[in-house]
């Protein structure tokens, strides 16, 4: 089983904080690199900066050229999935070809108050995401689209010219409820991102994934399975460790958060060196 493993900053950093770690990741081996998708920054203060996903997924397109690139995850709720869909294209077009497309459902209830947009219930945001993936995969693979659902309408809808990858760009769905998210990922998703859970705790999700791709009819070895290693809540000395529980439960990505306060050179030097140990922990 290959690992691959990716680097992530999150909020509260300037720009060349995120073009230091986008370089990075290029030419010191990781397999991706990825920024965060939120109109204002999340904690208790929300006026730390925070910069838009798909501007800086473009500016990744073009100041990286071997690692692939992505958004962990774009919220469904901030755009019609026909933006979306243009704009994954568009990146997919700058990398040539490098774009792991991630999405879930949308969750912060500040930000889109502040911006007067609709979160709705937990149900409606899952059936949006739900509609959203159709959509975009339509858009991705056919000529025209024509959808009508109880969230998005689109007639004879042209999306050109279609994604560099093929048939898409990899999907990447966010979320661990175990009902509507990972039901979606066995339909929709090459690849999982659990954001929280423990080895003990991803153990019985991976027996509900198992059994979703079971009632759809799908292999759940194409699934790809994946989480996030955040800086803040692990020592880098006990990052082997904890690969090595999850490999075990069929974890093949890992993408290590860092902290975006204090020397991120110094993290960065860190991660790197940490890195061929990390490959062969699983």
């Amino acid at each position: 089983m290959t690992l691959r493993f990716g680097l992530k900053l999150a909020q509260d950093a300037p720009v060349e904080s995120f073009r230091e770690v986008w370089r990075t990741a290029d030419e010191a081996g990781f397999d991706h690199v990825w920024v965060m998708d939120h109109i204002a920054a999340l904690g208790d203060d929300p006026t730390r900066p925070i910069f838009d996903a798909w501007a800086m997924q473009a500016a990744m397109a073009v100041d990286t050229t071997r690692v692939r690139i992505g958004c962990m995850v774009s919220g469904n709720s901030y755009r019609h999935p026909g933006m979306l869909a243009k704009l994954a294209t568009t990146v997919d077009h700058l990398s040539g070809g490098r774009l792991e497309f991630g999405i879930g459902a949308g969750w912060n209830e500040r930000e889109h108050a502040m911006y007067g947009l609709d979160l709705g219930s937990v149900r409606t945001r899952m059936d949006r995401l739900e509609e959203a993936l159709q959509v975009v995969r339509s858009l991705w693979t056919e000529p025209t689209t024509t959808f009508a659902g109880e969230h998005y309408r689109l007639t004879d809808a042209v999306a050109e010219p279609k994604p560099v990858q093929r048939p898409h760009p990899p999907i990447w769905v966010g979320g661990s409820g175990p009902r509507r998210t990972l039901r979606l990922v066995a339909r929709y998703a090459d690849a999982w991102n659990d954001t929280t859970s423990t080895p003990e705790q991803l153990a019985g999700l991976v027996e509900v994934l198992e059994r979703h791709c079971a009632d759809v009819g799908r292999d759940p070895a194409e699934v790809r399975r994946t989480v996030q290693l955040r800086l803040r809540e692990h020592a880098l000395g006990d990052l082997a460790g904890l690969v090595e529980r999850y490999a075990a439960l069929g974890v093949t990505e890992f993408v290590v958060v860092l902290p975006p306060d204090g020397d991120l050179r110094g993290h960065l030097d860190d991660v790197v060196a940490e890195l061929p140990r990390l490959r062969v922990a699983g």
